[in-house]
């Protein structure tokens, strides 16, 4: 058994540092999410059972902390189809092995130079930097995004909400990731399909990469890899029976099919809101909403939005006006800043079932309507 070390840096050359020297000695390690305030760093740290913390002011030992398995390399939290945070351990195995076959796959006659700036906490932002401590790309560190191929930059992996803002036209490869891509790509554009268990991307525009397999079964994506992660912290990776008839698969959540080699991903299975690369479950932000004294009932959901994929539309039974403002920021300091509804409706009732449910449908529905009129 070792320790696990949670990384509190911020996406940096110093961090890369750092992470490289973690790579060469085998140091199992977790990275915090820089965007959240004190009080919920210390809820992942607690999530991720971290046994020491490195930061600016140097390391430190964790209360409460639980060691991890000499072959775990990473502890990463993925929500997954329940919307409960879980924490997911990587081998070092399965991290150097994603690490090449995405390089290989992108790769052409020279090699591969990122411009690091997806946050390095979720799996995508991470894969480009333990590409480069791994020692199958290069990185260019820069503050112009767009400026970068000019001073040798290749390759950039973004979020929707990023390849909407930015001019990457002029890279090699884009990695586009995190929700479902547009219809129309540039050509320079690859859109990926993996989550944090699969150890980042392991299908681009539909192929799955060498030594991947994804299957359907009952309407579900199913995969096998060697990138899969081991287990969960407290729980073991679940299996499936496949159209194989084997028991070995990964049920990904992620509704879907593969039709002669193409994999054609639906959504996930379940409410689930993706908005800018981020989940967000509606269950989760309506129990921070409910806590507003003037809000009676809420429901979330969401509409479709060209730049960030999804956008978070908060509809509400209130008993006096409310302020969009206001709400976005108890939800940035309950959950974060991904978590901001982007649009609030008042109604004077949600829809429900008979038996009082919500029903979502309808009030995804309700939402588009009313916005669309806008």
């Amino acid at each position: 058994m070792s320790k696990l070390l949670a990384i509190d840096i911020d996406l940096s050359p110093q961090l890369f540092d750092t992470l490289r020297e973690l790579v060469a000695s085998r140091t199992a390690f977790c990275l915090l999410d820089q965007r959240l305030n004190t009080s919920l760093k210390q809820t992942q740290l607690a999530q991720l059972g971290a046994t020491h913390v490195l930061s600016a002011e140097g390391e430190a030992r964790v209360d409460n902390g639980r060691e991890v398995d000499e072959q775990i390399g990473v502890v990463m939290l993925t929500s997954g189809s329940s919307g409960s945070p879980k924490a997911a351990e990587l081998s070092w195995e399965a991290l150097e092995v994603s690490a090449r076959i995405t390089s290989t796959a992108l790769a052409i006659d020279e090699p591969s130079i990122w411009v690091p700036i997806l946050p390095p906490n979720h799996i995508g932002g991470l894969a480009v930097l333990l590409r480069a401590a791994f020692g199958f790309a290069e990185l260019r560190w820069t503050l112009d995004v767009a400026r970068a191929p000019s001073q040798g930059a290749t390759h950039i992996a973004v979020v929707q909400a990023q390849a909407a803002q930015l001019d990457l036209s002029k890279y090699r490869h884009v990695l586009l990731g995190g929700a479902k891509p547009p219809k129309t790509l540039g050509t320079n554009v690859t859109a990926t399909w993996g989550m944090t268990e699969t150890g980042s991307g392991i299908v681009y525009d539909g192929v799955p990469l060498p030594g991947v397999e994804v299957a359907h079964w009952e309407g579900e994506l199913l995969v096998r890899t060697p990138t899969l992660f081991t287990r969960y912290r407290d729980a073991l990776r679940p299996t499936s029976l496949g159209p194989d008839g084997r028991e070995d698969w990964f049920p990904t959540g992620d509704a879907g099919m593969v039709e002669q080699g193409v994999v054609k991903v639906f959504g996930r299975i379940g409410s689930v809101i993706t908005t800018g690369g981020e989940k967000v479950w509606p269950e989760q932000l309506e129990q921070v909403l409910r806590a507003h004294p003037f809000i009676h009932e809420v429901g979330v959901t969401s509409v479709p939005d060209s730049k960030w994929g999804q956008a978070i539309v908060a509809v509400v039974r209130s008993s006096a006006p409310l302020n969009l403002e206001e709400l976005s920021a108890l939800c940035e300091a309950k959950i974060g800043p991904w978590a901001k509804p982007k649009y609030l409706l008042a109604v004077p009732e949600l829809p429900k079932t008979a038996n009082g449910k919500l029903q979502r449908a309808r009030l995804a529905e309700i939402a588009i309507l009313e916005i669309v009129k806008r």
